[in-house]
């Protein structure tokens, strides 16, 4: 009698242990920073989940329930973030996150649990390094830092570059590091590299050692509220440079901050926007879909990013013919040619997506896409 009621009791104890992964239900957590310095980007991000999942919603013949937290674009919360989906909500795979930086915190957790996380946005080489379980469906910082110096030297013709970097971020140390490296390597000289924290509100400082050495352009790895501000403050300074940033100035608030001094600002980006004279058909029902749900505002690519990593989620469970973490891992390693918004996507032998860079234009007040270049490495 007492084995038996033992027994019962195991039974109970172990049930209660695997109750998501043993339903017909597939569970798959979002993380990103719905609060904080990073929420607008986060936001965007999670509305493209939310329309990938409202077409989709199931897989294999279960359904999808998607669990979000938000990591307040901080470390610790990220990693916090993450271990609640895992412990917690018992989530088959991880969609996140907006932030380089949040994303190698969460990755950790993941990588540990054996769980597979894509990232959005996060672009910072050391995301996936050295990972089993840790994807993304971005290009990397290397790759778009070459872009950026590529289009400056090839295209525009500039030969002396000055960057502004926020060294309390990761992103903006890394993009900032890889466009120096190829702006030299192609021919260039970069005649000063300024610093900022996180949060700074005053560039007026170092806007005014830059001007002094006379660059052709200013390259700033910023996120857009502080690189709208920059902007702003160089024009009141009477600077005639070009300005160029990276992905994460692809926001339609540049505009609304910076006014008329984003005017002509170009930046790398994710080969995705509204304004694209020529889309693929995935891209083109995205755009459709978006403008029906939000008329009042256009989609950009953070929310085509996170539409694109439920999508490719989806792709290798079907693959893998199986909701089980492993095998997930093991398809979305071997996802090639992947049609999502933001192009083709290959994941290469580092998890990392391979896809060409876009450059966009600021011109009369709006986003302009101007196509996409091949780095030169």
């Amino acid at each position: 009698m007492q084995r038996a009621l033992w027994m019962a009791m195991v039974l109970v104890v172990l049930g209660s242990l695997t109750p998501a992964w043993a339903a017909d239900t597939v569970r798959i957590g979002v993380y990103l920073p719905l609060t904080g310095q990073n929420a607008f980007g986060g936001q965007l991000e999670l509305e493209g989940v939310q329309m990938a999942h409202a077409e989709v919603g199931e897989v294999l013949g279960k359904k999808v329930e998607i669990v979000v937290v938000d990591n307040k674009s901080d470390k610790v919360e990220a990693a916090n973030a993450v271990k609640r989906l895992i412990d917690k909500e018992r989530v088959h795979a991880i969609i996140g996150t907006y932030g380089s930086s949040l994303a190698m915190a969460g990755g950790e957790v993941a990588e540990k649990a054996g769980i597979p996380q894509v990232g959005t946005s996060c672009t910072n080489p050391l995301v996936t390094q050295g990972k089993k379980h840790i994807f993304r469906v971005c290009f990397i910082d290397p790759f778009q830092g070459a872009g950026a110096a590529t289009y400056a030297v090839k295209n525009l013709g500039l030969k002396k570059a000055a960057v502004l970097v926020d060294v309390a971020n990761d992103y903006s140390v890394g993009l900032a590091s890889f466009f120096k490296r190829s702006f030299t390597k192609l021919g260039g000289e970069v005649v000063a590299t300024l610093n900022y924290q996180s949060g700074d509100q005053d560039f007026t400082a170092q806007l005014q050692q830059i001007i002094s050495k006379k660059p052709d352009v200013l390259f700033i790895p910023s996120y857009f509220a502080e690189g709208a501000i920059i902007m702003k403050q160089a024009k009141e300074l009477g600077a005639t440079f070009k300005i160029m940033g990276g992905d994460a100035m692809d926001n339609p608030e540049i505009v609304k901050i910076g006014g008329a001094a984003v005017e002509g600002f170009m930046h790398t980006t994710f080969p995705y926007d509204p304004s694209m004279p020529e889309m693929n058909p995935v891209a083109r029902k995205f755009t459709d879909n978006w403008k029906k749900a939000h008329p009042d505002k256009d989609p950009n690519v953070n929310a085509a990013l996170g539409y694109d990593a439920y999508m490719i989620i989806i792709d290798a469970i079907k693959r893998a013919g199986a909701a089980e973490p492993a095998k997930i891992s093991a398809a979305l390693a071997e996802t090639k040619g992947f049609v999502g918004v933001t192009g083709l996507t290959t994941i290469n032998e580092t998890h990392d997506a391979e896809k060409p860079v876009g450059i966009v234009l600021i011109k009369d007040g709006k986003k302009t896409y101007v196509g996409s270049i091949q780095p030169e490495l």
